[in-house]
């Protein structure tokens, strides 16, 4: 993590926009390579925060308060801890709702029951089983930017959106996500920047 933190430093040059994304992550593979693909260029900068000290909730909200004290992070900025449901109590979570409370720029993010459920959404409305199989195959915890496109993540937004109705406040205790809440911001903050860099306003 501490080469991950190295990487991203302010200011950058006469850039008129940045925003950093920290998100710390349960796994170590998938959702890293999923929230990577909202970079850009220097514009928009996404850190995915994993470590092999743990997956549970209290490892999750003690990598993002390590990094939280290192990054130089300004209230345009966002942090967000995402997590899967698995098995983790009520406690657990509770803990996260917690933290995210603590400011309006932090977020809690979570998957139920896995982040495998979100990606699903991106082809279907979810209401069948789990399984990647049918849209990625030989899905193996491995995703390729190329196959979630921008329309496919509007999609996955409007359906995950559809089912957190009314939002819930704190998780969803029944098969559903508020990663789209994330997700959301990620792309307006992407949006906003091609915005800024098409019409020149960033040099």
């Amino acid at each position: 993590m501490a080469n991950e933190i190295k990487r991203f430093e302010r200011p950058l040059g006469n850039l008129s926009y940045k925003k950093l994304f920290i998100i710390s992550t349960e796994g170590t593979n998938t959702e890293e390579q999923y929230f990577k693909q909202f970079n850009y260029y220097s514009i928009v900068q996404v850190e995915s925060l994993h470590g092999k000290d743990g997956s549970s909730p209290a490892h999750v909200l003690k990598r993002i308060r390590k990094a939280l004290k290192k990054f130089t992070f300004c209230d345009t900025d966002e942090a967000w801890v995402v997590v899967d449901k698995d098995s983790w109590t009520d406690e657990q979570l509770h803990e996260l709702c917690k933290w995210a409370a603590e400011k309006r720029n932090y977020g809690f993010a979570l998957s139920n029951p896995k982040f495998e459920y979100w990606l699903l959404l991106h082809f279907e409305d979810g209401s069948g089983s789990v399984s990647l199989e049918k849209y990625i195959p030989n899905y193996d915890k491995s995703v390729s930017s190329k196959v979630f496109t921008e329309d496919r993540i509007k999609l996955a937004i409007h359906h995950a959106e559809t089912k957190d109705n009314p939002p819930c406040a704190d998780w969803p205790h029944t098969r559903g996500i508020t990663v789209y809440r994330l997700v959301k911001n990620l792309l307006k903050a992407k949006e906003d920047a091609m915005k800024q860099f098409s019409s020149g306003s960033l040099s």
